[in-house]
């Protein structure tokens, strides 16, 4: 996909960036369909939406149904690059368009996700045979979300460059997003898809802003080089920083609200079943929420008070279209005002 958006302009690296795509998506799908081809053994249908498929599962030996479930699962994760199939990640979203980059960080989680839930709540609650049920995919799920957590936010601590920073940072939100659904509860899974709905706004106004304002000043995305910008686009530069605190979870911005829904909604299930595993899931995730403000704030940081990295401190900016600024402010307009007025998603969100 990447080698016909590149066109005529692709470069080598590019090309092969593309094709480590390919081939993890190529691994991934033969997974899925091998976890599938399992599934259909064991209940003789794919119609997740049948009663068959839960009663069937819920026969079968609880071991052999989960890691069937977690085979389907290996191709929603490699579209919500999710751990362990999040390798092609940093390398595709640095050789694609910042547009297509964009999109390939809301697009594809968020149907991934709705697919996923929609697996977890056809299993049943409890089998009296001893078979799969929703709770035997918690302690699978929860290990995959801290894997995606630490793994994403650790590696984006080293990054130089703006557009792989975001790429592992979509790593470490796959995680925080399976949060929600590692409760397995209807308040965990109303906290998914507000997450979701949020972080639509919040990870197009981070690819669009960081790359308008760079392109703006004749730069590249080195994150070294948004050093100064701050003062000559005060306006991208103040978008930008609400955007990355959205990104870190912080107030005032709706990324704090979507973590204190889904770690709320994990802690009920903790105290509810006692899973250790969902406890070391809500510590750590807290904790790395922390520790991504290190990466998070470096651009900000640098934006407002780090001088300019560009030998011409006299060369000037160049004047930002209109259509640009009101999208700007489309975009995080909703990232404030949806921290003030939560309700507003919440209640459109109960009544989809």
């Amino acid at each position: 996909m990447f080698l016909l958006i590149d066109g005529p302009h692709r470069r080598p690296e590019s090309v092969g960036r593309g094709i480590k795509y390919l081939l993890f998506g190529a691994i991934s799908s033969a997974i899925m369909l091998y976890g599938m081809s399992l599934l259909y053994g064991m209940t003789g249908t794919l119609d997740l939406t049948a009663d068959v498929f839960g009663a069937e599962l819920a026969r079968q030996d609880a071991a052999v149904a989960t890691v069937a479930i977690l085979l389907m699962g290996a191709g929603l994760f490699f579209k919500l690059a999710g751990v362990p199939f999040h390798v092609w990640t940093p390398d595709a979203y640095e050789a694609a368009p910042v547009p297509v980059a964009a999109f390939f960080s809301v697009g594809p989680k968020a149907a991934a996700v709705l697919v996923l839930m929609r697996i977890v709540t056809a299993l049943p609650a409890e089998s009296s045979l001893g078979g799969a049920t929703a709770s035997s995919l918690q302690t699978p799920l929860a290990v995959l979300a801290l894997a995606g957590i630490l793994i994403g936010n650790l590696s984006a601590l080293r990054q130089t460059d703006a557009k792989r920073l975001l790429a592992y940072s979509t790593i470490a939100h796959a995680g925080f997003l399976l949060v929600g659904v590692v409760a397995m509860s209807q308040a965990g899974f109303e906290a998914v898809l507000f997450y979701m709905g949020t972080y639509l706004f919040i990870s197009l106004a981070a690819f669009f802003l960081v790359d308008l304002l760079a392109r703006s000043n004749g730069r590249d995305l080195t994150i070294r080089n948004f050093a100064g910008l701050g003062p000559k686009q005060p306006l991208l530069a103040v978008a930008l920083t609400v955007v990355m605190l959205a990104l870190t979870g912080l107030p005032p911005t709706v990324g704090f609200t979507a973590k204190i829904l889904s770690f709320s909604a994990l802690y009920d299930a903790y105290q509810q079943n006692g899973n250790p595993w969902l406890l070391a899931l809500f510590a750590l995730g807290l904790l790395n929420a922390l520790i991504s403000l290190v990466y998070y704030l470096k651009i900000p940081f640098l934006l407002f008070f780090r001088p300019s990295a560009s030998l011409s401190e006299s060369s000037q900016a160049v004047p930002i279209p209109r259509v640009a600024v009101w999208l700007v402010v489309g975009l995080v307009l909703p990232i404030v005002g949806l921290f003030l007025k939560p309700e507003l998603l919440l209640h459109w969100l109960a009544n989809w």
